[in-house]
């Protein structure tokens, strides 16, 4: 729902409205449905608006309370707005529309910063005070609306993506050697406050952070799930169903709109329990969506079988988008344009084709993203059983990093390189942090509070939000990620993974569903990259922009053009698709 942008001064300056402005128009996509502008004095905000709940104009923003000396911009839901709207007028607050967005005013007004304590939802917000100047910026717990930074000492702007930022200029778009050492480490993931580019920081998931009107900074983490096990009876049956009834607590919560809701229907376990769910709660003539694309290298692309199952079981409005071989080139570098940070997951184009097509439809969906890192799906988890709590680094690292610190000396010029493993060190420093009970309990804490909202959750979040889609997530849902987090890890673990899930599931579900091998959006071009594709990916690598930028050894990038199939991560990603798809994001982005 929406972009928002902003700026503050602390050199005694008014804000430039025009460069929130110019920031603002950038975000056009996430929010087709408006617009506005707001400035006072050293503070300006910005936003583009998409219409979920309360379509009128009174919900407009920036929202300015001017009873309260409030000005705020938000991004997202508050799925509680109902609840919270009710517990304010009875503490005596009046209300002049019906939007979540002036439920955060009053909340904010009412309990200060503290008000994300209260808040269900995905949320980055930023409220401005007309008393004493200060501009507080906050951002769900789970990290799935984004907010990007830059601060040069004498301002700080801020957008909700990265792009927006470079609307203004003035921004350092120097590589930062430590988040490219990530990338080539995590599978493009960028965890933490970094990005790719030296002169962007993002505000940390579960953060509440307030500039003072001189430049003093206060911060607060407000939310990290415990994963210690919880006392009480480990009996199988009744984590399902309290599983079971967390999930459906979320769905239901997520249904809040005043437009319809659809589904992006993968065919797999989670998106398919989903569906269940909403058919569950009565939603008749569901809208679902799935995707699929021509094969390649002997590898299918599509799912249909599975996502078909599920919505004849539950007679949904069901819509297959199948993409031929002649539009995929085109829509890879849509993709790439829309990203705000690079990507490689082919789920990016898969996410952003589909997404064209559901907006013609629907402008909220449902999707299960998520519940593989809080329900430990991934094949990295089943090696952590039984290994000794301080094993737990190597373990994970052994079968997440897509290659060891030393051989980025092979693929990285050397002005690029770092002397330190500076990935294995984020790992080892938050592994090594006390309160999670066992190996595997510290590797979902790591994944689920540092690696999520940087790959599946900004995945969804782009692809989507570039067709003013809001998408939104029941399996990052605060309340059913603590509760998973004090699961017992062998329920988790069990049946290849996500054992309780599936569990719960069997009650809803067919078992070809249940039991069916793992998916995904598969785009199998750009697993194996040929034809056109290998083209432009060519074309990007030997570019006059790229041998200036000078980021990989000239000699280990013309290996991989004469062999694209020869290198891949020990994860599966396509090494030349993995610098390749770098290049192409810097060149769409003007650097």
């Amino acid at each position: 729902m929406c972009g928002l942008s902003g700026e503050i001064r602390f050199d005694g300056h008014k804000a430039d409205l025009g460069a929130v402005g110019r920031m603002t128009e950038a975000m056009h996509e996430r929010g087709p449905d408006g617009s506005g502008l707001w400035s006072r004095g050293p503070i300006a905000l910005g936003h583009r608006r998409l219409k979920i709940i309360d379509l009128s104009e009174k919900a407009a923003q920036p929202m300015v309370d001017a009873e309260l000396g409030l000005a705020a911009v938000f991004n997202g839901c508050l799925y509680n707005y109902r609840e919270l709207r009710d517990e304010l007028r009875r503490a005596g607050y009046r209300f002049f529309s019906g939007s979540d967005t002036e439920v955060l005013v009053k909340a904010y007004h009412r309990w200060g910063p503290a008000c994300v304590d209260r808040f269900a939802g995905m949320f980055a917000f930023a409220v401005a005070e007309r008393a004493g100047g200060r501009l507080t910026l906050a951002r769900d717990r789970l990290g799935v609306k984004p907010l990007y930074l830059a601060a040069d000492g004498r301002r700080l702007r801020f957008a909700s993506t990265l792009p927006a930022l470079l609307a203004t200029g003035g921004v350092d778009t120097a590589i930062d050697r430590t988040a490219l050492h990530h990338y080539m480490t995590f599978h493009s993931l960028v965890p933490g406050e970094r990005t790719i580019l030296a002169g962007v920081r993002k505000l940390p998931a579960a953060t509440v952070r307030t500039y003072e009107a001189d430049g003093t900074v206060t911060e607060r983490r407000y939310w990290e799930p415990d994963h210690t096990p919880a006392d009480r009876p480990p009996h199988a049956g009744e984590w399902r169903e309290a599983v079971l009834e967390s999930l459906r607590t979320a769905v239901r919560r997520r249904m809040v709109a005043d437009v319809p809701v659809g589904v992006l229907l993968s065919g797999g376990l989670d998106s398919s329990l989903i569906v269940a769910l909403l058919a569950e709660e009565g939603q008749s003539g569901l809208a679902t969506f799935s995707i699929g694309f021509e094969s390649a290298a002997g590898e299918s692309g599509d799912e249909f079988a599975y996502s078909d199952l599920v919505a004849q079981r539950f007679g949904t409005d069901h819509h297959r988008i199948r993409v031929p071989g002649s539009a995929l080139l085109s829509g890879i570098e849509r993709a790439v344009a829309a990203m705000s940070e690079p990507m490689v997951s082919h789920d990016c184009v898969a996410f952003h084709l589909l997404s064209g097509e559901v907006s013609r439809h629907v402008k909220v969906v449902q999707s299960g993203q998520g519940a593989d890192e809080v329900f430990a799906g991934y094949d990295w988890f089943p090696p952590l059983a039984g290994v000794p709590r301080e094993q737990a680094a190597d373990t994970y690292l052994a079968a997440f990093r897509d290659r060891p610190h030393d051989e980025l000396a092979r693929v990285l010029a050397p002005e690029h390189l770092v002397e330190r493993d500076v990935s294995g060190e984020f790992v080892r420093r938050h592994l090594d942090r006390p309160g999670a009970a066992t190996a595997l309990d510290a590797v979902l804490r790591l994944e689920t509070t540092a690696m999520l909202a940087d790959d599946p959750v900004k995945r969804v979040d782009n692809m989507t939000m570039a067709h003013g889609l809001e998408a939104r997530t029941p399996f990052l849902d605060h309340e059913l990620v603590e509760l998973a987090a004090a699961c017992p890890a062998g329920l988790k673990l069990a049946g290849g993974g996500k054992g309780v899930l599936k569990d719960a599931a069997r009650k809803l579900l067919p078992a070809e569903v249940v039991d069916r091998p793992k998916g995904y959006f598969p785009v199998p071009a750009v697993r194996h990259p040929d034809g056109p594709l290998l083209d432009l990916l060519r074309d990007a690598l030997t570019s006059q922009a790229a041998r200036s930028r000078g980021l990989f050894r000239r000699e280990y990038v013309d290996g991989l053009l004469a062999d694209p199939g020869r290198d891949r991560a020990a994860t599966g990603v396509n090494t030349l698709w993995q610098v390749g798809l770098l290049e192409l994001w810097l060149q769409a982005h003007g650097m």
